[in-house]
């Protein structure tokens, strides 16, 4: 008994060195510049598409961020610009009624919620920032329908200011890899605001959500082609492929 005791110590301590050793593996500068080597070959996130390739307006930022909510890429980016075609400034979406602005964004997800948020949305930002979107967290917050998530992209997509951005994505790579322990997206928000050196924040978010969306996905990740797994201690990963 003491035997076996003694082998089930040492495979303990083995065990225990290896997750050890995995997590001094982790390094964000490698992982980053591993995973920007790769970006090219995987599908740019909406928005930043958007931002990007259609030289999109602070304001015209926000609202794709805001259709994007519970939408896949491919539907967010079509919706974006058939509505971008029509109206891209608050007065303009103002000048469509409900109906046609409804017609132009399905079939996003909740598009009736969301055609009448951006029409108070527009009506705000004539009234009270000269329609235009805000350049800080405290008053984009104070908008319908914007979270932290939204705020930050908007910051990072829409003026090129150092911010966080944490959707599903960024949250679920981040513990995985061990980078960071946390429960919920405003905690890894704030523990990536300590951790993450400051020259990744603008394409921290993107890379991972494209990494997310191509191999690193929620269910049964695709460890075997990933770039990266030998420094991820896989933390919560029940089945992978």
């Amino acid at each position: 008994m003491g035997v076996l005791f003694f082998a089930n110590s040492l495979k303990d301590g083995k065990m225990t060195k290896s997750k050890k050793d995995m997590t001094k593996k982790f390094n964000i500068n490698s992982f980053m510049n591993i995973l920007n080597g790769h970006y090219k070959n995987w599908n740019t996130p909406s928005v930043t598409f958007i931002a990007t390739n259609h030289k999109a307006t602070p304001f015209q930022v926000l609202v794709s961020t805001l259709l994007s909510s519970r939408t896949k890429d491919e539907v967010t980016l079509k919706a974006a610009e058939r509505l971008f075609y029509v109206a891209k400034t608050p007065e303009q979406i103002l000048n469509l009624d409900k109906q046609k602005l409804e017609e132009l964004i399905y079939p996003v997800g909740f598009y009736h919620t969301k055609a009448e948020r951006l029409r108070r949305l527009s009506r705000i930002l004539i009234e009270q920032y000269k329609g235009t979107a805000p350049d800080n967290m405290e008053c984009l917050l104070k908008l319908p329908g914007v979270g932290r998530k939204t705020a930050n992209l908007v910051l990072i997509e829409g003026f090129k200011k150092n911010a966080v951005c944490v959707d599903t994505h960024v949250h679920r790579i981040s513990n995985r890899t061990g980078y960071v322990k946390t429960t919920t997206p405003d905690k890894t928000e704030i523990a990536l605001r300590k951790k993450l050196p400051i020259k990744y924040w603008l394409k921290y978010n993107e890379i991972l959500v494209a990494f997310g969306q191509a191999l690193c996905g929620p269910i049964s990740p695709l460890c075997t082609k990933c770039p990266v797994s030998y420094m991820c201690v896989k933390a919560g990963v029940t089945r992978s492929r």
